[in-house]
């Protein structure tokens, strides 16, 4: 890359999930760096401010608010920015809306900074990564979004409750759509190895079928249900955009269920959702072969559609 210095992170969009992720991100130690950048400039002040005073307490870094010149050697930009979810919308219900928003604010990114790694969080993830994608013009491994980054962390925290078992020694994956048409892989759900059926009956648990659907929908409900309850989602996507960071920049090639646009796997092209990839310096490296039930592959193809819809009527005659 060029020119880019490995220790900076740009968030563009300082509400709730931007300065939330900040914080997480100040929090990491990855960053020496950190410029926040928001339509309401004094709302980015008030949040670097607020952050830097708790500096003492961690190690020091630069957080400040900038423009869109402040982020030309950023490693990663974090893109945060976009109209919040409201009680009873669904994620896609946000599409035009923020495809709007993205038409002004990517390809002023792209301007500044030609090089870095274009990180899109602001739903309907999905279809913003594949807008970013068209706005920037960057390569594909190059711009990718937290997808069902933190609904397979949900999936494994359920799990983990479900199974009264530390949630890290639980292997699943959430594919497909951030949203509604999302798949929970059960089929090559594993604890530390052990098939998920048998570690079940281990643990005393013979309803697999009413399990699996009770924290299925546990999973796909989260976020209404926490919007109903606070207004808002912030803290679980900040931890997951300071995860993905973590592997960017410690170039760890770790396998996580990002968003990004396929060509092929599993018959699918053209379109952005989550599958398990790669993820290290260079963004997505590859794509994590992932084996998949008769259904869950009807499902997961029934999702690619669902979103080829909804970009159809973003992007005519695509």
């Amino acid at each position: 890359m060029n020119c880019l210095n490995d220790r900076k992170v740009a968030v563009v969009g300082c509400g709730f999930v931007g300065s939330a992720s900040a914080f997480a991100l100040m929090e990491s130690g990855l960053f020496s760096e950190i410029v926040l950048i928001d339509a309401n400039r004094e709302k980015a002040e008030g949040e670097a401010l607020d952050i830097s005073h708790g500096l003492p307490f961690a190690k020091p870094m630069q957080i400040y608010a900038g423009d869109y010149t402040d982020i030309a050697d950023a490693a990663v930009v974090v893109v945060t920015a976009g109209a919040g979810q409201k009680p009873g919308e669904t994620r896609l219900d946000l599409v035009k809306k923020n495809t709007g928003i993205f038409k002004s604010i990517i390809p002023e990114i792209a301007r500044h900074n030609q090089d870095g790694i274009l990180l899109v969080v602001a739903n309907p993830v999905d279809v913003l990564t594949y807008a970013a994608k068209e706005f920037s013009g960057f390569p594909e491994n190059r711009v990718f979004g937290s997808g069902t980054t933190l609904d397979t962390a949900r999936l494994k925290y359920l799990l983990g409750q479900h199974l009264e078992v530390d949630s890290r020694s639980v292997h699943a994956f959430i594919i497909g759509e951030h949203g509604d048409s999302e798949i929970a892989v059960w089929s090559s759900a594993n604890v530390s190895g052990i098939p998920l059926n048998d570690f079940c009956e281990m643990r005393g648990h013979f309803d697999h079928e009413g399990a699996m659907k009770e924290i299925a929908e546990g999973v796909k409900n989260s976020a209404y249900r926490i919007i109903e309850k606070k207004g808002a989602t912030y803290y679980g996507i900040a931890m997951s955009v300071r995860r993905i960071c973590e592997a960017i920049v410690r170039d760890e090639k770790t396998i996580l269920p990002v968003s990004c646009i396929q060509r092929g796997n599993h018959g699918i092209s053209d379109v952005a959702l989550s599958m398990p990839a790669i993820v290290g310096r260079n963004g997505v490296e590859g794509m994590a072969p992932i084996s998949l039930s008769e259904k869950e592959e009807e499902e997961l193809k029934a999702s690619a559609e669902t979103l080829k819809g909804v970009l159809r009527e973003v992007f005519p005659g695509r």
